[in-house]
């Protein structure tokens, strides 16, 4: 029972990672104002250009990374020309784009013969001597290097939206766009930043999910995982830190699944590979049964801003 648990809480940060990377990327875009459904199109985009970027040049997984990260971003350039620049319907905007990288993804990967071919990935990182620790050592000290870095990004982003003058003036036009232009404040340049910080993340979280967890590319492969990170967010009250303790959450739901497998548990395979969605549901249910008013929204959510508008 003890190695059950071990080996359960071992693997829950690393399918925790990409709902933690995915859902700040959200909250700093939506911060801004913009509603943004884009974080399941966009992972894979970072997944596919990780393991393109491993494959193509043979590159250390760090740097398959970073191109991951890039690559997002590009793309959501589209996006944000579409609601800040065309000012297009935000939720249509963000469905269109989900859309359009399913199917880029799945044509560049067949056409490039990425499908299922092995890349090295990123190893663990033991910090001896707490990695022979027993149990605790097996849990927080023999992790892959992007476990420790997520809590790190999540340290500095908190600060940066509640601590910089960049992050006050991108959260301002999200809570009162008319009132931050009148201040000097181009509403649309930050929206921009935002959208283009918050999806380097995104792509960070596909290219984890590519390079090191699974360390190939399957068409299709984020399964879902985009969507969980848009109710995460809701969860989390567009607050980092709540984000991570329940990206944490859903990654123990997801890491209990094949260790119960393995362990000869006989439990239906549909109803494990449902249980991620039903604790969606379960949270938003929560979440609406729990809202109070002067929630943590941004107040411009949502809301187009034209500036010949302003009152």
């Amino acid at each position: 029972m003890l190695a059950f648990l071990t080996s359960w809480l071992a693997d829950a940060p690393i399918t925790a990672v990409p709902y933690a990377l995915a859902a700040l990327g959200l909250i700093i875009s939506e911060r801004s104002g913009v509603l943004n459904l884009t974080a399941e199109g966009l992972m894979l985009v970072g997944a596919l250009t990780g393991v393109g970027s491993c494959l193509t040049f043979d590159g250390h997984p760090g740097l398959a990374l970073v191109v991951a990260m890039v690559s997002a971003s590009c793309v959501s350039l589209l996006f944000a020309g579409l609601v800040v620049v065309l000012r297009v319907n935000q939720v249509i905007a963000g469905l269109s784009v989900v859309f359009f990288c399913q199917g880029l993804t799945g044509l560049v990967g067949t056409l490039a013969n990425w499908q299922n071919k092995h890349i090295e990935g990123m190893a663990h990182l033991a910090i001896w001597p707490f990695s022979e620790i027993p149990v605790i050592g097996r849990i927080f000290f023999m992790q892959d290097p992007v476990v420790y870095l997520t809590v790190v990004i999540f340290f500095l982003v908190n600060y940066w939206l509640s601590s910089t003058m960049m992050g006050l003036r991108i959260r301002s036009v999200g809570e009162n766009p008319a009132a931050a232009d009148a201040a000097g404040i181009s509403v649309a340049l930050h929206r921009v930043l935002a959208i283009v910080l918050g999806s380097s993340l995104i792509g960070l979280a596909g290219g984890y999910i590519s390079v090191v967890n699974v360390k190939l590319w399957v068409t299709g492969m984020t399964g879902g995982r985009g969507w969980i990170a848009v109710a995460l967010v809701v969860f989390a009250r567009w607050a980092p830190w709540p984000a991570l303790w329940g990206a944490l959450l859903f990654g123990c739901i997801e890491a209990v699944i094949p260790h119960i497998a393995a362990a000869g548990i006989r439990v239906p395979q549909y109803l494990m590979m449902m249980t991620p969605y039903l604790a969606t549901i379960a949270v938003m249910i929560w979440v609406g049964a729990t809202q109070r008013v002067g929630s943590s929204e941004p107040g411009a959510l949502g809301q187009p801003h034209v500036r010949e508008e302003r009152r």
